[in-house]
């Protein structure tokens, strides 16, 4: 007896489906959101060079620790002002932004704690808590790091279904975030904020920064903030940038 073998072919309809399927599963980037995924990337690649080539200064640890705090705090700024951004001059494009750029400035508090920790301390549990104990500022960087890991871990949609209106309320803890993390700053800063003396404009920049971002969220503020833009700038101009 003879057997027929049949050969099965994707039919185009098919072909189309399957491609409909993956396109579903792969979210379409802007290109801003591009941009801020490359941007994002670039500090850590720089901090990888310059240690393997060994231009982090004389004291390279705490060289890598400064500039993965800076990244951090610069970047938890940006992302706290995308809200107010979209707010006032109504670029919904911006709202998108405001995920990645929470979790990279995780992800440098992450690499900031672990230098800290491994190659600052060696894992030392016994140096660690001395170390806590002359510099309290190291409480305030441990404190905000904690809330800044829920905030982290719960930012995907999943846990916006799971946790419901307890979401909202656990992510303003953003603010207290923010504080803290530019208390941290502040403090480890060489200078005195009192005396204006030593290293105080970067911590004191942040501080204005963060300040300012939080009152323009402020539904008062807010809204005589748009109306006002709305007589200096044509609504026209505004729709087009959406």
């Amino acid at each position: 007896m003879e057997t027929n073998l049949k050969t099965t072919q994707i039919t185009p309809p098919a072909r189309k489906d399957i491609s409909e399927r993956l396109s579903l599963k792969l979210p379409r980037l802007t290109r801003l959101q591009i941009l801020v995924h490359i941007g994002a990337w670039i500090p850590l690649a720089v901090l990888i060079v310059d240690a393997l080539n060994g231009n982090l200064t004389i004291n390279p640890i705490q060289e890598a620790e400064k500039r993965s705090g800076n990244i951090a705090i610069t970047l938890l700024i940006i992302s706290l002002a995308v809200t107010p951004l979209n707010m006032l001059f109504k670029l919904p494009g911006l709202v998108k932004l405001n995920r990645p750029l929470g979790l990279y400035a995780y992800l440098y508090a992450a690499i900031h704690l672990t230098i800290f920790i491994w190659l600052d301390y060696g894992f030392d549990g016994g140096l660690l808590l001395e170390a806590v104990a002359e510099k309290p500022f190291i409480i305030v960087g441990l404190t905000s790091f904690v809330l800044l890991s829920a905030l982290a871990l719960t930012s995907f949609r999943s846990w916006m279904v799971r946790m419901g209106k307890n979401w909202k309320r656990l992510h303003r803890l953003v603010y207290l975030v923010n504080f803290l993390v530019v208390l941290h700053f502040a403090w480890a800063s060489k200078g005195d904020l009192f005396k204006l003396q030593g290293d105080i404009l970067r911590p004191l920049l942040a501080g204005a920064a963060v300040l300012l971002l939080l009152v323009l969220r402020l539904p008062a503020v807010r809204k005589r903030l748009a109306g006002t833009l709305k007589h200096l700038v044509p609504a026209r101009a505004i729709k087009s940038r959406n």
